[in-house]
């Protein structure tokens, strides 16, 4: 019996929404959920590149700990409105951006002046409100890429203009990383883990650039620390060949079997074509429910399938 460890396939992916996604990595070698989804979910929080404001400017104020003339907030309330932008940068340097305001009413995000390499994802998020009529606003801000979190205290050496108020930078488009083991089985393979890992971002990034991008920096690091040192990776247990990929994903319910056949499949927790094929004959006749003429139906169904 070969003593490789398989490679897992990226099974399926289920998007809640634009930002929220989960995604199923199955089969796993045993113990081997725990371990990429704890590595993957330490580096989705940690270290995918993304975009902050780091420092801004109100003309006419010196420091936070003021108020502003015709405003109802004050430049506390705004530096934490400030730092709730969310935004794109295609740049590897500091990015300046402006605003300037008149008249009585709201001030967002989406009063910023952009340049062609920032694009502001939530143009809905409120700065300040101009109470007065005749008042009006003039911002400067600091946009930087980056990954991770960066202080306060980093913040202020790190500025590019000393009169500017410097901003405690979360740089990571990823919010929160949840993730959950189970067993699965193929074939007579009973020992298995399959990963279940939801991913939620802030819109600048979509969650699978994010499943990517931490998987290609865990690669990165361990090709780094293996040398010359390789060792020999079984072919994934899940899927057979290229061509009948897209078909292993499909849903029992999609083979146009009789209700009692589906029944009994989907009875016995197989709810894939994937948790079908990798069945011998003797598994689905020892299956609860399942008959000879349902077996019959099954295999010429698969047959028609070309499995």
């Amino acid at each position: 019996m070969s003593q490789a460890i398989h490679n897992p396939t990226l099974a399926q992916i289920d998007e809640h929404s634009a930002t929220s996604a989960t995604f199923v990595v199955e089969p796993l070698h045993t113990g081997y959920g725990m371990t990429l989804g704890n590595s993957l979910r330490r580096v989705l929080l940690s270290s995918i590149r993304g975009a902050a404001m780091s420092a801004f400017r109100v003309e006419g104020i010196s420091h936070e700990f003021t108020t502003i003339p015709g405003v109802v907030e004050d430049v506390v309330d705004i530096m934490l409105n400030v730092k709730s932008i969310r935004l794109k940068s295609d740049s590897d340097s500091p990015v300046e951006l402006s605003l300037t305001k008149k008249g009585s009413g709201t001030v967002t995000a989406g009063d910023i002046k952009l340049t062609a390499d920032v694009e502001i994802v939530n143009p809905e998020q409120v700065i300040c409100t101009i109470d007065d009529p005749k008042g009006s606003v003039t911002m400067h801000f600091v946009v930087e890429s980056g990954r991770g979190y960066r202080t306060l205290e980093e913040s202020s050496e790190a500025r590019i203009h000393s009169d500017m108020i410097a901003l405690d930078a979360f740089f990571s488009p990823v919010q929160r990383v949840r993730y959950k083991v189970e067993n699965t089985r193929v074939g007579q393979n009973t020992d298995l883990d399959k990963l279940l890992l939801t991913i939620d971002t802030d819109g600048t990034i979509t969650p699978t650039d994010a499943f990517e991008e931490a998987a290609a920096i865990l690669v990165n690091q361990y090709t780094a620390l293996a040398g010359s040192t390789r060792v020999e990776a079984g072919p994934s247990l899940a899927v057979s060949s290229d061509e009948n990929a897209s078909h292993l994903m499909m849903s029992i319910e999609e083979m146009n079997l009789s209700a009692r056949t589906t029944n009994a499949l989907i009875n016995n927790d197989i709810r894939i074509i994937n948790d079908l094929v990798t069945l011998s004959e003797t598994d689905l006749r020892e299956l609860k429910g399942f008959g000879s003429k349902a077996l019959d139906e099954v295999k010429d169904a698969l047959a028609g399938m070309e499995f």
